[in-house]
């Protein structure tokens, strides 16, 4: 100060803490910051941008179709899901509708897809707080589903199945019949899981009460999917908005009431029981005929075509050259995510590749809530929340 004293700082008793970016509990790529009083949360907040990568911009430097690989790696834990999305997207910009098999076939790998994210979060979030028997549970049917996709495209993780206008092959011989087993036999370890911790008392102490969402914090931070539905928000886009013919499945939406730790986790237990009905029906009730539109503004032509007729040359060299070219205009397109509703803003100046890409990731909205959930709770019950909203960087920083 001017007239030499020295000002010294207020003496405080919280304790500063990081939590993450590197750190188990933060699953790699979040960093929380709270003040503590003992262990006690007075204050928090949340950082994200440590896996960045610029999606948006990569998507407004290549041609739509190049697009697919990219979206997913957004929620990389059911990515299929994504790139079926962004397919659907320009679709809808097209004014193309893929075929009916194909429509099943993206409601069947996206199902499994939702599953095995669900299973993740469990699994991981269980083993936040100390229960490892049920992880090994969740990840074995993970791999058996990475098995079908295998079979199916040639792929595990990163499928790059999907394709505008519908999906790249047909199932091969026996694949359907195959998915319908693990399915059955997924549908008795998930009930296996659930009996383990649904009642146990460990786990109810760990996650009742911890990190409450309620229905009004939800619907004001525009929260979806299995946050929101434990909160009682009963909102599906598959219900709300259909798609791909999910208008003609039975399945319920799962809701509860407290919007607590424990309910997002069996709200999602509910939900893995549901898609495992969806898939089940889109294969009895599976159509005949091709996987993809026959449209050759839209579709590759087939190799004998390419190879034997100038217009299938022609029409391969349009596709590779200049890719798909849907008018001027802007859309957005929303799907339900593993996470929530999954929405794409596509500008298009009329040109093979979006003008402007806009992201709506479900993880974005659920996490921007955290720090009011953990308000006045300790670090362990912040932990526990933490899991149990399921943020996947990938999509969240984009």
């Amino acid at each position: 100060m001017s007239d030499g004293t020295t000002v010294r700082p207020i003496p405080s008793d919280l304790l500063t803490l990081n939590i993450g970016p590197a750190h188990p509990a933060t699953h790699g790529t979040l960093r929380l910051q709270v003040q503590l009083d003992g262990e006690t949360i007075v204050n928090s907040g949340c950082e994200i941008g440590y896996l960045h990568r610029g999606f948006e911009k990569q998507c407004e430097t290549v041609y739509y179709q190049f697009v697919i690989p990219y979206a997913e790696r957004l929620n990389y834990m059911g990515p299929v899901h994504n790139s079926n999305a962004w397919c659907h997207a320009c679709e809808q910009f097209l004014a193309v509708e893929p075929p009916p098999r194909a429509q099943a076939l993206r409601v069947i790998t996206s199902e499994m897809g939702r599953i095995i994210d669900h299973a993740v979060c469990i699994g991981t979030n269980l083993v936040d707080l100390g229960a490892l028997t049920n992880f090994w549970y969740m990840y074995n049917y993970r791999e058996k589903v990475y098995d079908l996709y295998e079979e199916l495209c040639g792929a595990r993780m990163m499928v790059n199945y999907p394709r505008i206008g519908g999906v790249s092959l047909d199932a091969p011989d026996g694949w359907l019949e195959k998915c319908v087993k693990i399915i059955d036999e997924m549908q008795e370890a998930v009930g296996e899981v659930r009996t383990l911790i649904e009642r146990n008392r460990i786990f109810m102490d760990r996650t009742v009460g911890a990190g409450v969402v309620t229905r009004e914090l939800a619907l004001s931070h525009s929260i979806t999917g299995p946050v929101a539905r434990a909160a009682g928000v009963a909102y599906d886009v598959r219900k709300a908005h259909p798609y791909w013919g999910y208008d003609k499945y039975t399945f319920e939406v799962p809701t509860a009431e407290g919007g607590d730790t424990y309910d997002r986790t069996i709200v999602r237990f509910h939900e893995m029981y549901e898609s495992c009905k969806i898939i089940k029906q889109a294969i009895a009730s599976i159509p005949g005929g091709p996987v993809m539109v026959d449209d050759h503004l839209v579709a590759l032509p087939e190799k004998d075509k390419v190879y034997n007729t100038m217009e299938g040359l022609i029409n391969h060299f349009k596709l590779i050259m200049h890719g798909i070219q849907p008018p001027r205009g802007e859309l957005y397109s929303a799907t339900e995510g593993g996470n929530g509703e999954l929405g794409y803003y596509i500008i298009s100046d009329g040109g093979p590749k979006p003008w402007r890409v806009r992201i709506r990731p479900p993880c974005f909205a659920n996490y921007s809530v955290f720090p009011k959930i953990i308000q006045g709770k300790m670090v362990s019950d912040a932990i526990a929340a933490l899991g149990s909203i399921n943020i996947i960087a990938g999509e969240l920083d984009r």
